[in-house]
């Protein structure tokens, strides 16, 4: 005899069904606007830890790829190189949100970038069905640096400011239906690996590429005035504005200062919560989206 289910329960089951189909078809015009172009995702904050956060983060990006966008995944590793330096006796200094960087620290940088994150991310976008391949900033070279100081001339060591962006070998792995995941690491004209922070390389790359969207994954849920109003939407001069006068403090100092590079060169930019799960997928496929947007700036403008 078939087993049976309480009309209840099959009303339920029928409205959870209806809720899934409106949800793809809301996702459709976005889907159909971002058909083979760009996005640009940077990594960072809680979403870069192992678990349901990251893996969620790393579904979308599968997804998107599958449904015929082309996502560039960027990454640092902040928390990550921290802990090894500690292990190793190595002290932290940070100057404006930039880690001070000597030759043993930019050691510790790179292995833990390039040897264990960087790995750990292909791999795990390869286990989710997708296909990605690792590089940094030196392979190619795609980026390319000369050392940085800090604002009021501080000595930051091996830490980079891009003057170039090679962008040939991440459209060699979009082209081939990719995902390319890339280590903030970046080539001194001195042939020095230098450390260069992530939100920047993000930016650099989305520009270079003509990028549609970049958006930086963080641990807030966006970006919040001197009265810490949260900002759903802002202007390029209305974000500068908050870095300047001190709205904006540490880790989002550098992502502000990027987010506008990045929309200065015509790029939508989204600052997201990436603990929120799939919100990468709520940002760009829904009309409400979930973080703070910084409009582009028009190519003729």
């Amino acid at each position: 005899m078939p087993a049976t289910q309480p009309d209840s329960t099959f009303a339920l089951d029928q409205a959870n069904a209806l809720k899934r189909a409106q949800v793809l078809v809301e996702a459709l015009p976005y889907i159909r606007r971002f058909q083979d172009l760009l996005v640009v995702v940077k990594l960072g904050g809680a979403a870069m830890e192992e678990g349901s956060a990251r893996d969620t983060v790393l579904q979308d990006l599968v997804l998107l790829r599958f449904v015929g966008l082309k996502p560039v995944l960027v990454h640092g590793g902040g928390k990550e190189i921290t802990a090894m330096a500690s292990a190793l006796g190595l002290s932290t200094q940070f100057v404006d949100g930039l880690r001070v960087t000597d030759e043993r620290t930019m050691e510790v940088a790179k292995m833990v970038l390039t040897g264990k994150i960087n790995p750990d991310l292909v791999g795990a976008i390869n286990r989710l069905g997708g296909k990605a391949m690792g590089l940094s900033g030196e392979d190619g070279p795609c980026i390319l640096v000369h050392p940085q100081a800090g604002p009021n001339g501080e000595d930051l060591g091996r830490v980079g400011e891009i003057q170039e962006v090679n962008s040939e070998p991440v459209l060699a792995l979009t082209d081939r239906g990719m995902i390319p995941v890339v280590a903030s690491v970046g080539l001194g004209y001195d042939g020095l690996s230098y450390n260069v922070n992530a939100d920047t390389v993000a930016a650099a790359l989305a520009a270079e590429l003509g990028a549609s969207k970049l958006l930086l994954l963080t641990d807030v849920p966006g970006v919040r005035d001197r009265q810490g109003q949260f900002q759903s939407r802002l202007t390029v001069d209305q974000a500068e504005v908050l870095e300047r006068d001190g709205a904006a403090a540490d880790g989002m100092i550098p992502k502000l200062k990027a987010a506008c590079r990045a929309a200065r060169a015509g790029v939508t930019v989204h600052i997201v919560d990436g603990r929120q799960p799939h919100s990468i997928l709520l940002e760009l496929l829904t009309e409400a989206g979930v973080g703070t947007m910084i409009e582009p700036v028009p190519n003729d403008a």
